[in-house]
């Protein structure tokens, strides 16, 4: 009964021990499958993940190469620009240096020329105070009466050659040489025509009647209003008296 028992049971056991086993390495498959999937799928994940981790380092330097580039352009932008600055600002200070020396040059010059006028106006100055001696001559003889020619002879002495011919217009013009000339509605009298005549007695008593007088007075006249002869007859010609 026992053996019976014993051999009955045995093929149950066996096939029991067979679903299991079948059941338990179909069990283990799946959790080894799952596992498997699991795990492929981790890596899987993990290897996106590390792709992304390795995308994101891979723009980090890129970002950064940008913002060093463009602050470098800025201040390469920013050194041309304080260049140029330096550049303008020294064409500006040349440029007053040069505008500096021209005035500086220009105020010589006019200081110089002016200093020439000055000292020709003292040349003509004193050639007039020559001449105005000249006018006080004593070595002329007097004489009752004088011809034209003699009262020319008489003022060639007496005027400086550079102003005879200027003084000789004037002459010319006002008396004709005639040393007794007269304007009876005016009172002007003599060679030049002293108004009135009477104001050549400042150059001598015989105003009157010697023409070396006159010459004198009427000389130191033309110096001391005109500068000289020449400007005596500039002012005439402009205006038909002096």
């Amino acid at each position: 009964m026992l053996e019976g028992m014993c051999v009955n049971r045995m093929p149950v056991s066996v096939r029991g021990l067979a679903v299991a086993s079948a059941t338990a390495v179909t069990s283990v498959g799946a959790v080894v499958g799952v596992a498997a999937g699991a795990q492929q799928d981790s890596s899987s994940d993990d290897i996106e993940a590390t792709a992304a981790d390795a995308t994101l380092l891979s723009d980090i330097p890129a970002k950064s190469q940008v913002g060093v580039q463009t602050a470098s352009l800025t201040q390469q932008a920013d050194a041309q620009a304080d260049a140029a600055q330096a550049d303008a600002r020294k064409a500006a200070e040349e440029a007053a240096r040069k505008k500096a020396a021209e005035d500086a040059e220009a105020k010589k010059q006019a200081a110089e020329e002016k200093k020439e006028a000055a000292e020709q106006e003292a040349k003509e100055r004193e050639e007039a105070k020559t001449a105005s001696r000249s006018a006080e001559r004593t070595d002329i003889p007097v004489q009752s009466s004088y011809t034209v020619a003699e009262v020319q002879a008489i003022a060639r002495k007496m005027v400086p050659a550079d102003q005879f011919q200027c003084f000789s217009n004037i002459v010319d013009h006002e008396s004709s040489w005639n040393y007794k000339a007269s304007n009876p509605s005016s009172g002007a009298y003599g060679l030049v025509q002293a108004l009135p005549g009477s104001k050549m007695a400042s150059a001598g008593a015989d105003w009157q009647t010697n023409p070396a007088t006159q010459i004198k007075w009427g000389l130191n006249y033309m110096n001391e209003r005109y500068d000289s002869p020449c400007g005596a007859w500039s002012f005439w010609q402009a205006n038909n008296w002096y």
